[in-house]
Formats: structure tokens, sequence, C-alpha cells
């Protein structure tokens, strides 16, 4: 008689990854297997408050009913042309996109890394055609601390010596100033400068969120010197900080926005570059382009999220739930923390190294039913789903100050 199959563990089904996946990610030691809203499952049945939300991806949690049914509709009906062919979902995803965010054309990817390539070609492309810079010699302000991405041209540009030692030679063409630093971007712009990349908050550093007036600064600045100002917001926008886009918090307009991770509703991978017309305007058939770029799954559920975010209750509930979770936080300075950065439904904490690393109080608080990750040293993140509860979010918090004792 054969014995029944054994459910296999959390711990076997790790161990099973060791020998056959590369070894670019150090994840928590917990299995996945299922989720629904703010909650996982592990595949022992063990159940997690997600307060990552796949660093943004999932800012409509797992699984959100009105995305899945979008998915399984268009499933039943068209998935891949490629660009070679128009289909019938591209046309009304791109200008609820554009509508939503003030713009006037978008240029679909997959990626949020694809979206950074993209916005970085256009810049190039925009500086010779319109600007008049001569021939290879454009270049592109970032900020020291960024996170953009993994390609080789956006890590040739990182100050994380993890994210680039190794990786070399890398492109020409970039100048690092420090964030949050506008004469230090004033010193760096002159007359071959195309685009200024910024994140209007930064994420993987630790959710560093400028000073009043910078992103201001920064869109005065490029306007006088006659340059692009490019924004980031594959991790900030879309409900994240409580408005649909960070720059908002100051009224600021961008030329060029990089969207991604909460664009594919966390089903499929959906990017874009969404711009002025003067800009996208410069790319021309055979330029540029991508296989999987605004296919009719990705613009199905792209679609569906632009109608999420059109009604404006994701980004109410991410500015009313940030003010608990602000308090909240305020209350555990002293007491473990030393300090945080919150906007909306998005903090970076700054843990007592004493009493454990970002990696650290990421296991604790996950062996309490919470899951989180850290940044950097003793930072860790929190970026829950939009749809979470003040009581869920009051109980992640007091998971954290009871790791903290």
């Amino acid at each position: 008689m054969t014995a029944p199959a054994r459910t296999r563990t959390s711990a076997d089904l790790i161990r099973a990854e060791e020998p056959v996946l590369a070894h670019n990610y150090h994840p928590l030691p917990v299995v996945v297997a299922r989720a629904e809203g703010t909650w996982v499952e592990d595949v022992e049945g063990n159940r997690y408050l997600d307060m990552l939300a796949g660093y943004s991806a999932l800012n409509f949690g797992h699984r959100h009913p009105a995305l899945v049914e979008a998915a399984h509709r268009q499933l039943d009906q068209l998935t891949l042309t490629s660009r070679a062919f128009h289909h019938d979902r591209l046309a009304g995803f791109a200008a609820r996109l554009a509508a939503l965010t003030g713009q006037d054309m978008v240029l679909p990817m997959n990626t949020g890394a694809e979206a950074v390539e993209s916005g970085i070609k256009v810049a190039r492309k925009w500086a010779y055609d319109v600007k008049g810079v001569p021939a290879d010699r454009a270049t592109i302000v970032v900020a020291a601390e960024n996170f953009h991405g993994r390609t080789t041209t956006i890590v040739g540009f990182s100050t994380d010596e993890t994210a680039r030692a190794g990786f070399g030679p890398f492109t020409p063409g970039f100048r690092v100033v420090p964030y949050n630093d506008l004469a230090a971007l004033e010193a760096a712009v002159d007359e071959t400068t195309a685009a200024v990349l910024i994140e209007p908050i930064q994420g993987e550093a630790g959710v560093i969120i400028p000073d009043e007036g910078y992103l201001t600064g920064v869109r005065e600045l490029t306007r006088r010197a006659g340059c692009l100002f490019v924004a980031d917001e594959i991790q900030s926008g879309l409900g994240r900080t409580g408005r649909t886009l960070a720059v908002e918090h100051e009224g600021v307009v961008p030329d060029v926005l990089l969207l991604g991770k909460a664009l594919g509703g966390g089903i499929v991978p959906v990017s874009a570059v969404v711009g002025r017309r003067e800009v996208l305007g410069v790319l021309h058939p055979g330029e540029h382009g991508s296989t999987f770029g605004g296919n009719p799954l990705a613009a199905a559920v792209g679609t569906a999220v632009v109608e999420l975010l059109e009604t404006g209750e994701f980004q109410r509930r991410a500015a009313e739930l940030g003010v608990i979770l602000r308090d909240g936080l305020t209350e555990l300075v002293g007491k473990g923390v030393l300090g945080f950065r919150a906007r909306g439904l998005w903090a970076g904490v700054d843990v007592d190294p004493a009493i454990g690393s970002g990696r650290e109080i990421s296991e604790r608080l996950m062996r309490e039913g919470v899951l989180a990750k850290d940044t950097h040293g003793s930072t860790i993140r929190l970026a829950p789903p939009l749809t979470i509860t003040a009581q869920e979010l009051r109980s992640a918090l007091a998971a954290l100050e009871k790791v903290l004792v």
C-alpha cells in the first residue's frame, strides 16, 4: 500500500529553492500559498498581515475583486498581439491614464526598470531633437541614494555599492548630486542637461521625504535651464501617499512621469512613461518598443486600476489611515524607535540598532504575524495595501511595539 504523500512544509520548499534559484534575494523564511485583501497565508495555514504590499505593487490588496474580474474577462478574449497590430483595449487605457495624471501621451511598458530605461531614452532623444544638444553629449542629473531599478545603466548611477559593484563598465552621461539639495542640483545642470531624474520620495533609501519646496524648486530650476523634470513615481505614485501622485503634495507637474508597480494591480507587470506630447512625441516607429508593453491583458488590468483611482477613494484612505500610522509611530519614538518618516500609508522606521537590525526586526514581526521588510541597517519600511482597515493597522503597530520591547 502506497503511503500518502506528505504535505511539504515551508522549510522543505525553502530548501528546494536553494540549488535551483539564483541567490539574488534574501527573503524572509515564509512561503506564501494564498492571499486575499491585506492577508496572506503560508503553506502551513499560518496567516500574516501584509505590511509591505509588494513594495507598493499591491496598493489595492491581494486579488482585488474588480481587478481579478477584469483579468478573467480579458483572458477569455485576447491576451497578446504584440504592437505589430492594434488591439481594442490600448487606446482607452492610455487615454484614461493620461487624464488621471494630467499628461498627454503614454508609452506602455512592463516593469519599473523598463519605464526608467525608456524615460532615459526619451529624455536623451528630446535633448538632441528639441533642445539641440550635440550628438552623444546629453547628460542626466540624478540624486544620491536613488533607487530606479537594477539594469546595468541604472545601477551605473546608483550610490549603493551592493547594487553597483561587479557590474561595470557603466553607461556614461549621468551626474549624481545629493538629494534634497537645490544648490548642488543647480550647479550640476548645464547646456548638455537633458533631464533631472528623481524620486519625489526616495523609497529604497528609507522613505526619505524632501523638504517642503524642494520639488517646486526642481520644477522651477528645470524650467529655467530648459531641461526636463522626470519624476520616478513607480513606488510613490497611484495613491500611496494620499494623493494620486507624490508630486501633487507640492502642486508640481513634471514633464515626464514614470509609473509601474501598482499600475498592474498585483496581477500582471504594467508600467508606463507618461508625459507631454512635445516630449514623448520625439519617438518614431522603430526607435523603441516592447513585445509585451501595452498588451491586452495589461491594458485591461491597468484600466481597472485607473478606474479605482478615479473615484479618489484610495487616495482618501491613504491620507486618513496615514494619520493613524503617523500617530502610532510617534508613540513609539523613544521606545525602540529613533525616528521615522511617513507620508500617507508609507513609512520608513529607524529602529535602535541595539534592539536589532532591520532584518532581525522584520523576522520578529513575522513571528507575530506581520510581514514587513528592512531597507538598510536598522530601518524597516511599512507600506500596507490601501485597503487595510484602521483595526488592522493598529494591530500591526501593536506588533511592532511588542517586538521592540
